[in-house]
């Protein structure tokens, strides 16, 4: 079991730790809708502990800043557009979430995570797409750009990083990459890796970010490592645009080179009956469709996700837990990269 699993699985199963007494407290209603260009978004306190979902103790020289996936999803009228920041629906998910995201840094990194006002996916499926990079573009951007800078000022200590997304989570670290990072050149210099899972990295995107580069294979530091799984012939994917590219997580390559089960170090899933995570060994394969930009796979570890917007055969819940023990390896093969380089 890892190491950061027992406290979490403790806190979201009794509501027990002062960080989720706070996520199941009455909601303060601080949400705002989508701001019009010019408006000012009241940013969150991130001084206030509560307001962060991991604040670990520096005991490892390496650092991971994770922002976790779309937890919050209201359809009753007049619903938000972003939710509250103690919201519970969206707490208590979004830390069940990350045991079997977050962790994967655990052992060669101290890990923080902001909790932020994310959007709706209720309210995002009925949005155009101009409104709905703008509800991307306000709020939920404005709160990690704060957690980010409160945590570069009172807990990174100069050490080098990983950034870790998911799904929402990697829309918001395309912004950090492209403008905190482009604003910041001090801090993209000690970026280890960015792994942007579940969201598309586009050409176009890497063309209107020269200071940024996509990984071309296992060891290379200071690039960007994305992609979105699929079962063949999927369509419709609200998260896989025009022009995607995407790293195979298990052989690390850009290629049509397939990986199968047996190259995998195996996955960490749900058990749907005891609603744990579990190890899964040789979860799943792997092949890159150039033409689509996505991961393509076979595999019966799981059965593919049906909701509208990621289309008939998307496994985009499963991008980390069907690789996850390849993403940990990958973690640690970056992090000694960067080390030995910074020996050099």
């Amino acid at each position: 079991m890892n190491s950061g699993l027992n406290w979490m699985l403790a806190a979201i199963l009794t509501c027990g730790t002062t960080m989720v007494i706070t996520s199941c407290s009455s909601k303060d209603d601080n949400s705002v809708p989508a701001n019009p260009e010019g408006e000012t978004v009241k940013t969150v306190d991130y001084s206030d502990e509560d307001n962060w979902m991991y604040l670990s103790e520096a005991t490892k020289d390496v650092d991971c800043f994770y922002v976790y996936p779309t937890e919050y999803v209201d359809d009753s009228e007049g619903a938000p557009i972003h939710a509250a920041i103690d919201e519970p629906a969206m707490r208590i998910p979004a830390m069940r979430t990350s045991l079997v995201q977050a962790t994967a840094f655990e052992d060669v990194a101290n890990v923080y995570a902001p909790f932020y006002r994310q959007c709706n996916m209720a309210a995002l499926a009925k949005m155009s797409m101009e409104d709905r990079e703008a509800a991307f573009n306000s709020v939920p951007k404005t709160d990690v750009f704060a957690a980010l800078d409160y945590y570069f000022e009172h807990f990174n200590g100069g050490r080098p990083f990983i950034l870790a997304g998911h799904s929402q989570g990697s829309i918001m670290q395309s912004f950090v990459l492209a403008e905190y990072m482009k604003a910041h050149p001090e801090y993209l210099k000690r970026m280890i890796a960015a792994y942007v899972i579940g969201f598309s990295i586009t050409e176009d995107y890497l063309k209107d970010n020269p200071h940024l580069k996509f990984a071309e294979g296992a060891d290379d530091t200071g690039v960007i490592i994305s992609y979105n799984t699929e079962a063949a012939g999927n369509t419709n994917n609200i998260v896989v645009m025009p022009g995607a590219i995407s790293i195979n997580p298990i052989n690390w390559k850009r290629d049509e080179t397939y990986a199968s089960a047996e190259e995998s170090l195996g996955g960490y899933i749900f058990n749907e009956e005891t609603g744990l995570p579990e190890d899964y060994p040789h979860a799943a394969d792997a092949k890159i469709d150039l033409k689509r930009g996505v991961v393509i796979t076979t595999t019966k570890a799981v059965a593919p996700e049906t909701f509208p917007l990621f289309g008939p055969a998307s496994f985009h819940e499963n991008d980390y837990p069907l690789y996850y023990y390849n993403i940990k390896a990958n973690a640690a093969t970056r992090v000694a990269a960067y080390k030995n380089k910074a020996k050099q």
